[in-house]
């Protein structure tokens, strides 16, 4: 439909039109009132006459409709058509794929292609991943993992930015792939979405995403959560599996009875059972069809591409080096030794005082002997070397070399900073210099280190730990208040804040938490750690049977590390209490508390990855941070990344240095292959020496992300053509679209004229009248 408006080319004679017309009535009537015949025929017969006489009259006045229309040729019209993979799927009731569906709606014959080529500069696109010009949509694959459709928009409006696009025809299930909160539609011409597919029919089982999350509990230590999502398959049972690298299955979970359109969460709790990076598969599918992968033609399921996810678990980059500090034999280092002897991933360093230090002329050995006899026998008979009177007596235990704490605690920060944590037992702060003791602040504010300090008798306040360094790291002043005397032992309880903390727990219930309680025996030595620090959270308590409660677990930040200060002097009565058999589990609660401890203190090597979400033709960006012995960023380093694709194939990439940040360096990984990715980075100093290594992993599901959901997004398609100004066009509906363009908003218009009174229909209409006037007078017999 063209829309114009009627103006006058010749205004001129306009008065002379109006007086021509009014003597024309005048004649006309004074005419047909003087003849004869019924006054019906005549009324007819002079109303013929006026009209054929106006129309020669308006004809003197040059009427014109006028109006603008595209410019032939003069302004873009983009086809834009989706390739991707979800253009497979058949609808129900549907013989053709969508695909099939879309490309007969793009006929080059079609009548809306032919009226729309005769207007327009008509270009064609198909996009998937990437956008491309294509001459026929019969060439189309559907084969494409992704569908970007946002970064499509973009590259066209940039691509064609300043020219006259009259408009964006998209057709597409609006399943796009690369669509995130920041996305934007503005600065885009109009687009008109075409939606292609059914909003309903279809069965599928989808796993849209999953997510892991970690803790220290020893059970079970990584939890993945996993989203399924069910579409035609109410009433029937859905099993979720989770297998691991070879395959296996680790855990598979019936659910019956799913309902459609309700999001199922399903946790898995497991617990890797090597280091570093593993991967595992999340699968969910209908009970009896978990094994149709390499055969889908047989399953009830529209597809069955989207039913399984990767999740990468990162179990970090130890082994964690500890380092136990005692002022005395106890058992409680026998406890702590065992426990993390059984872990992999953590190396206990000792030092343990057996002696303190002596006045040089008591306690003489044999006749000549200068060195302290405790040392007799330990093959050190040198006297330069030897402990000497005046020193403490220190025994190493667990040390990589005869070299490690020879000196005793460290007194630079790169030997206490190759420790991950430090525990402190029993020892007055009188052990370590002043220098030491800023030293191991530093170690936790600056290295990131852990830092637990045990209730002995010489912990704490006992220990003259007030404004000390380590004083000020701990999380409870040491200066407020007095404890009053226990009527009885203490018996262990957990806070608010301690209930949700894993690493404290030891059950996986509450109830049977409850009872592990309720069954632990009493303690007797409980150092009274005084007022809470703002910002430290109490996550156990002592209470004795008179009410007396104390604080028994605090920990806080600090810097960039935690501290943590542990009450209790004799935990060790725990394990006393053990069944023959059971499991310890004093030596599980040491295990969990000291994974807390290194949980988050950083590596030397630390690398991360970023991925942009939905987008699998963007390269994976690897930063890898390298510090030297001081945690400082180390510059001029080598960084070397031995990457393993999911086909086997060996890479070898090297970082280089990043504008970003010192010390830290940078390389891309185009993942062309969908699977999981492993790569091992090493670095070197510049003197070539070994700073070390870190594993660091990442997984590209791009037909998973791309089949997450089957029902076409008209929401969002609505939203896009919204924003810019288009409308959502109905497939059967393009020919009126189409017909309807001239009359919307067009870059580039020219204007058209049709005289009126230059076509024959008007002087037809006249003729005509006069015509039907006079054979009415000659049929009534009118003069």
């Amino acid at each position: 439909m063209i829309v114009g408006e009627i103006v006058l080319g010749a205004r001129d004679w306009l008065a002379w039109a109006g007086c021509l017309a009014a003597v024309a009535i005048v004649v006309l009537t004074w005419s047909y009132a003087r003849s004869s015949g019924a006054r019906g025929v005549r009324s007819i017969a002079g109303l013929l006459k006026a009209a054929s006489i106006g129309a020669l009259v308006v004809c003197l006045i040059e009427p014109l409709f006028s109006g603008t229309r595209p410019r032939p040729k003069s302004n873009l019209f983009l086809l834009v058509a989706d390739n991707s993979r979800s253009l497979q799927i058949h609808d129900r009731r549907h013989a053709r794929s969508r695909g099939q569906e879309l490309q007969q709606r793009l006929d080059g014959k079609a009548t809306w292609r032919t009226r729309l080529e005769q207007d327009f500069d008509v270009r064609h696109y198909a996009f998937d991943a990437r956008l491309e010009p294509v001459k026929d949509f019969e060439q189309l694959t559907f084969e494409g993992d992704g569908s970007a459709l946002a970064g499509t928009l973009a590259s066209l409006a940039d691509r064609f930015a300043g020219r006259p696009v009259a408009g964006v025809l998209v057709f597409t299930d609006g399943n796009a792939t690369d669509i995130s909160d920041q996305t934007s539609w503005q600065d885009l011409p109009p687009i008109y979405p075409v939606a292609i597919g059914s909003d309903d029919g279809l069965a599928d089982v989808s796993v849209p995403r999953v997510s892991v999350s970690q803790t220290n509990f020893e059970a079970a230590p990584v939890t993945i959560a996993a989203e399924v999502e069910c579409q035609g398959v109410a009433g029937k049972s859905v099993v979720v599996r989770v297998l691991d690298e070879s395959q296996k299955v680790v855990e598979r979970r019936p659910i019956a009875n799913a309902a459609d359109g309700k999001p199922l969460v399903e946790r898995f709790e497991l617990r890797p059972e090597k280091p570093g990076v593993s991967f595992y598969t999340v699968q969910a599918a209908l009970e009896g069809e978990e094994k149709l992968a390499d055969a889908p033609e047989k399953s009830a399921e529209a597809t069955l591409i989207n039913n399984r996810r990767l999740a990468l678990v990162d179990r970090g980059g130890g082994p964690y080096r500890v380092l136990y500090v005692s002022g005395r034999p106890n058992w409680e280092f026998k406890f702590l030794r065992r426990a993390l002897a059984e872990d992999e991933e953590l190396n206990l360093v000792g030092l343990v005082r057996i002696a303190k230090k002596e006045p040089k002329f008591t306690f003489r050995g044999r006749a000549g002997e200068r060195t302290n006899p405790l040392y007799r026998g330990f093959g050190n008979n040198d006297d330069e070397q030897a402990e000497q009177y005046d020193e403490p007596v220190l025994v190493r235990l667990g040390t990589e070399d005869k070299d490690e704490l020879k000196g005793g605690f460290p007194k630079a920060a790169e030997d206490l900073f190759r420790y991950h944590a430090l525990i402190v037992d029993d020892v007055e702060s009188a052990f370590f210099t002043h220098e030491q003791m800023s030293l191991i602040q530093r170690f936790v504010s600056q290295r990131g280190g852990g830092f637990l300090m045990l209730g002995g008798h010489n912990s704490f306040a006992n220990g003259k730990y007030q404004r000390t360094p380590i004083g000020e790291l701990l999380p409870v002043y040491l200066d407020r208040g007095q404890a009053g005397p226990a009527a009885e032992g203490y018996r262990l309880l957990l806070t608010r804040e301690g209930w949700l903390q894993p690493w404290v727990r030891l059950r996986s219930t509450e109830e049977e938490e409850q009872k592990r309680l309720a069954d632990m025996p009493a303690f007797a030595t409980v150092s009274y750690a005084g007022a809470i620090k703002p910002g430290a959270a109490v996550l156990a308590g002592v209470q004795s049977s008179d009410g007396q409660t104390l604080p028994a677990l605090v920990v806080q930040q600090f810097g960039r590390g935690r501290a943590a200060a542990l009450a209790i002097g004799d935990l060790w009565r725990w394990n006393l209490h053990r069944k023959e058999g059971a499991e310890s589990d004093l030596e599980k609660a040491w295990r969990q508390t000291v994974r807390w401890l290194v949980a988050d203190v950083p590596q030397r090597v630390e690398a991360e990855t970023e991925q942009s979400t939905g987008e699998p033709s963007l390269p994976v960006r690897i930063a890898v941070r390298v510090r030297d012995k001081l945690f400082e960023p180390l510059d001029n380093a080598t960084v070397t990344l031995h990457l393993k694709t999911p086909e086997g194939r060996q890479i070898e990439l090297t970082a280089e240095p990043s504008p970003r940040a010192a010390g830290q360096y940078e390389t891309t990984f185009a993942s062309r292959t969908a699977g999981a990715y492993r790569a091992t980075v090493t670095a070197k100093a510049e003197d070539a020496s070994d700073v070390g290594q870190r594993e660091v992993g990442w997984t590209v599901e791009p037909a998973a992300e791309e089949l997450r959901s089957l029902k076409p997004n008209r929401e969002l398609l609505e939203r896009i053509a919204s924003a810019t100004g288009g409308e959502m066009i109905a497939a059967d509906e393009l020919d009126g679209f189409v017909s309807s363009l001239p009359n919307r908003k067009i870059p580039v218009t020219e204007a058209w004229t049709y005289p009126l009174w230059h076509q024959w229909p008007v002087f037809f209409f006249a003729i005509a009248c006069l015509v039907g006037e006079w054979g009415l007078r000659r049929w009534k017999g009118m003069p």
